[in-house]
């Protein structure tokens, strides 16, 4: 984050009492100017949900947020690729979004959701709880162009998914993180988590995100990366760099060099170019400086 930027946008809340469920901006702004949306108030008895127009303005968005409709507004922005990850502030984004019950029809109050599906069922018609959790699917939202995701649950707003990713079905995206370019995520980007063009995520690999386990360091895959299936790493990686299929690779992990000194892989998180694999015979995690190409992307894919 840097010099003050400043967001607006003109949207549709959903709320029950003084609690916002969830709100939609269909058109946010890095500018003090929303567009217009012609849509009346309207109120569902069945679920005690309003819906009303509201306008938010964001002054500074370094700065924190101060209730759900500044969060979702910034979560709108990230989505909709207007800002990057880490590029505005979402200090205690948790506190300011009530835990919601998702279902086919919207978002309904946890403690309501299951007498309203029973109800809902009882009068012939479908219902369905997609989830319950604080963040929505991005795509009941944001449809970013460009993009093939297969399974839509697997994405939360306030994803970034860049022009030509695609997300296969056990991929999953969180909400301030996701891919700066064309990549292929077949694993999990946890959020905080930037994978860099030209990058492959396997599957069933995990990155590491902040927002458990104390992690403090804001992991980035760099561009033209490999991390194999069902791998795992805790520190970032430069440019051009591979973790070999099943090796999880956290901060505190000791690694052997060419040279045969043993470090830390958080001394060398963010260096280009190298290899981490396991030595089949002794079991220590190796790093070596690469000197072949696992082959890149598959252009017809993306």
């Amino acid at each position: 984050m840097g010099n003050q930027i400043s967001a607006s946008g003109l949207g549709v809340a959903n709320y029950v009492g003084d609690t916002i469920l969830d709100a939609w901006f269909p058109a946010p702004a890095l500018q003090l100017k929303p567009l217009a949306v012609n849509l009346p108030e309207i109120h569902d008895s069945a679920t005690s949900v309003s819906r009303k127009i509201v306008e938010v303005v964001i002054n500074d968005l370094n700065a924190a947020p101060t209730d759900a409709l500044d969060a979702y507004l910034r979560l709108h922005l990230l989505s909709h690729r207007l800002v990057r990850p880490h590029g505005l502030n979402l200090d205690g984004i948790f506190g300011l979004l009530a835990n919601v019950a998702w279902t086919v029809h919207g978002p309904v109050q946890t403690e309501h959701a299951a007498h309203y599906v029973q109800a809902m069922r009882a009068k012939g018609e479908d219902a369905l709880i997609l989830g319950v959790d604080r963040f929505p699917r991005m795509f009941d939202y944001v449809v970013p162009s460009g993009v093939r995701v297969a399974d839509a649950n697997r994405v939360r707003l306030g994803a970034h998914l860049a022009e030509g990713t695609v997300v296969m079905h056990e991929g999953f995206v969180n909400f301030n993180a996701g891919t700066l370019g064309k990549s292929m995520v077949e694993g999990r980007i946890s959020a905080g988590v930037t994978v860099g063009a030209g990058s492959d995520i396997g599957g069933g690999a995990s990155i590491m995100g902040t927002l458990s386990g104390g992690g403090k360091e804001v992991i980035s895959i760099g561009e033209n990366c490999l991390i194999g299936a069902n791998a795992g790493i805790g520190i970032s990686l430069g440019n051009e760099s591979v973790v070999e299929a099943g090796l999880y690779l956290t901060a505190g992990s000791k690694v052997k060099l060419p040279d045969n000194t043993t470090v830390k892989a958080v001394e060398l998180s963010g260096a280009k170019g190298l290899l981490f694999r396991r030595n089949s015979q002794t079991g220590a995690i190796e790093a070596i400086v690469r000197t072949g190409s696992w082959g890149g992307l598959n252009a017809a894919l993306h």
